[in-house]
Order: C-alpha cells, then structure tokens, then sequence
C-alpha cells in the first residue's frame, strides 16, 4: 500500500538550517570555481541547491553575501596555527613551532581541496576590482593572517631576530604559495606539495633554516 501525500510529507527528513548552509556553500564554491563571481547569480546557487531563489537569500541575505561566506565560513577556517599545533606533525612543539613546518601543513592541507583553492584563485583575481564585494576581505586578508600569526610563538633562527623582522619574508612565502597553486591548478598539474619544497629550499635556505624547518 502506498503513503499518501500526506504522510510523505510528514515523513520526508527535513534538512537543518546548518545543513542547509553547508549545500549553499559548496554549491557557490562549485560555481564560482567555474565561472566566476560574475558569472554566477542566486538562482544558479538556488538551482544547483534545489532550493529557491528567496529561500537561498534567507541564508546569505544577497549575492555579495556568498563570497564572503565562503570565504569567512569554509575557506578560512581550515588549515588555521591551531590546527597545525595539534596535528602531532613535525614542528608543530606548541612551545616552539617552526614555520616553515606550518606551512608544509598548509600546501598538504590545500592539495585535499582543489576546488577551494581555484574558487580562491578566481576570487582573488576578480577582486582587484574595487567595486567587487570580496575586493576589501583580499585587500585586508595579510595583515589579518600576520596578527593571528602573531599570536603564536613561533621558533625562528637568530639571524632572523624578532617576529616582526620576518615579516617581509612571511609575505613572499605567501606570494610565492599563490603562484604555485595556480600552477597546480593548471591543465597540465604539477605536484603541489612537492613543488612547495622546492621554493622552501629557496626560502628558507641552509644553514639559516637547519632546525627551524
């Protein structure tokens, strides 16, 4: 005997707004992955979703409203100090941890999820516009990941000094992050991890770096 209409409604499992959310997100991540920022609208979210357009502006308000979520909300979260610091990773002592080992833990974490990182990409590049609604998180982001690194007592070798004198160093690892995953994103990939020891050597050479890698 088959349910009635209504009692399939009843028993049909309703979805939890965290739920919800987490559909918004990887579907916009998915999009705008292909296509850009620009070249997505809610109802491509709504549709990817099975959701309508209304339903989707209750979770983010508008459209602007999901770049900064996925960014803030999935992107951002992952692959943070605290994380590396409980990894049991080499160089990861919460005492003394070095940075040049975080950083490892970044590209391997980055390797997992290929479709945040190219969605990162395309954002970062579109956001130089100044009217894009991600263009203020980019233009602000290093100096917010330089204060919450700096939190973190960090084991640097003496000729480098203070925390503050690494920051120059700390920016072109970061650029030099972004250059590579860009080339991994590419047709023709390269492996990331392995490549990122390859700039680590040049970054953090010998014998300045023995023991601080």
């Amino acid at each position: 005997m088959q349910p009635s209409v209504e009692e399939s409604v009843n028993t049909r499992t309703r979805k939890s707004p965290q739920q919800r959310e987490e559909e918004i997100l990887r579907a916009t991540v998915k999009l705008i992955s292909q296509r850009g920022y620009n070249g997505i609208s809610l109802r491509d979210v709504a549709s990817e979703v099975g959701m309508t357009q209304q339903g989707v502006l209750h979770y983010v308000g508008n459209k602007a409203g999901l770049a900064a979520m996925v960014m803030k909300e999935f992107y951002d979260p992952t692959s943070m100090p605290g994380d590396f610091l409980a990894s049991g990773l080499p160089g990861s002592d919460r005492d003394a941890p070095h940075f040049p080992a975080y950083l490892r833990y970044v590209v391997r974490e980055n390797a997992k999820r290929r479709d945040l990182v190219q969605m990162f990409a395309i954002l970062q590049a579109e956001s130089i516009d100044p009217d894009h609604p991600a263009h203020d998180y980019f233009e602000h982001r290093p100096a917010i990941i330089w204060q919450t690194l700096s939190n973190y007592q960090w084991k640097l070798p003496p000729q480098i000094g203070t925390w503050e004198n690494f920051k120059p160093l700390h920016r072109m690892a970061l650029e030099a992050m972004d250059g590579i995953q860009l080339r991994w994103l590419r047709s023709d990939p390269i492996d990331l991890y392995d490549e990122w020891i390859a700039f680590e050597r040049i970054l953090f050479p010998s014998p300045v770096w023995d023991n601080y890698r």
